[in-house]
């Protein structure tokens, strides 16, 4: 084994290690809205399940050295977002929303995605996506000690959205929905063999 203290890498070296190894990572493409009213779409791999009770979700948003990104400038101010899970047939077009534009620019636009009114909040979601998840900010958190270099963000789930051909007895396809899931450099996985095993009684 090669023992690696993480205090003597820089940030880099770190990153590398952490994308390498925590793998697969689920994709959040989330959309947010900024008080002009222009709608920021960017896909983020840094996102998991916090709680089913109540539902929560987070997400963590690294800071470039200028500051905040749009995402999380948007959620910041108006605590609103909406997370949809990256999926086979919208992958694509979701990668183009990583490309860095002004603030005034939509990435959505870019990739030519749809968008579809929300609910229960004011920004909308994308209508390719089979689910997505209107969330409301419970809690933002600034990490770093020099200087914030990500922001963790905890959103409460107040409406699931999900598509009715892979949706069937509260349950969920994982095939239908083909989720991918983000590696290491420029790769990606699909769903591939899936197994069950009995926890412990």
């Amino acid at each position: 084994m090669i023992s690696i203290d993480p205090a003597k890498n820089s940030e880099r070296d770190n990153y590398k290690l952490l994308i390498g190894s925590i793998i697969p990572r689920p994709i959040a493409f989330v959309t947010t809205q900024s008080e002009e009213g222009i709608v920021n779409g960017a896909p983020f791999s840094y996102f998991n399940i916090v709680s089913s009770n109540p539902p929560l979700v987070s997400l963590a948003v690294q800071r470039p050295a200028d500051g905040l990104k749009d995402t999380a400038r948007n959620m910041y101010t108006n605590r609103q977002f909406v997370v949809h899970i990256v999926d086979d047939e919208n992958v694509a077009k979701i990668n183009e929303t990583a490309a860095s534009l002004p603030a005034a620019e939509s990435e959505i636009e870019l990739a030519d995605l749809t968008l579809v009114p929300s609910e229960t909040i004011e920004v909308p979601g994308v209508k390719e996506a089979k689910v997505r998840m209107e969330c409301k900010l419970v809690q933002a958190i600034p990490f770093g000690g020099d200087g914030p270099g990500s922001d963790l963000f905890i959103g409460e789930i107040i409406r699931f959205h999900i598509n009715g051909e892979i949706y069937e007895n509260g349950r969920i396809d994982p095939r239908g929905l083909g989720a991918v899931s983000r590696l290491a450099g420029t790769n990606y996985a699909a769903i591939g063999d899936i197994f069950s095993m009995e926890r412990p009684k």
